[in-house]
């Protein structure tokens, strides 16, 4: 158990950087935000972790460290619960409409010089991640902007 959640985390931390962050996206696909508030969290959250402990100790006393510790853990569950989302929404098969999108979307790209092969028969989302990176990069903004 404690491995396989392990792993989900750090997969959900390789799907965020794999993920193209443009804003172009962010009305389709829940990761844009997913991945700013989880980046947000990773940085603030041990802070205020941090802080909690410290006034609630200080304010209140000492006999209030079990619920100050208590408040902690959860500031500091915020982000892991985020990246734990990515990686399973990374293994997540696409829906057929995405998966008929992700079709036409790699043969668009391949009638315009695009030579990567289909990931699979029934892509996921970290293929789609990867084939949007590589329309983002690789194609033209003409292309790009006709395809959504």
């Amino acid at each position: 158990m404690q491995n396989s959640l392990i792993s989900q985390v750090q997969l959900g931390r390789q799907y965020a950087k794999e993920w193209p962050m443009r804003k172009e996206l962010a009305p389709m696909f829940a990761e844009f935000r997913v991945i700013k508030a989880t980046e947000l969290s990773l940085s603030v959250m041990p802070i205020l972790a941090i802080f909690s402990v410290f006034f609630q100790t200080s304010q209140l006393g000492m006999q209030y460290l079990p619920q100050a510790i208590a408040i902690a853990l959860f500031f500091l569950s915020l982000p892991v619960q985020g990246l734990l989302w990515l990686g399973k929404r990374c293994e997540t098969p696409l829906n057929p409409s995405l998966c008929t999108w992700y079709n036409e979307l790699y043969h668009k790209m391949v009638e315009n010089g695009y030579d990567r092969p289909i990931a699979s028969r029934k892509p996921r989302y970290r293929d789609l991640a990867k084939l949007l990176t590589d329309m983002f990069n690789k194609m033209d903004k003409a292309f790009t902007k006709e395809q959504l």
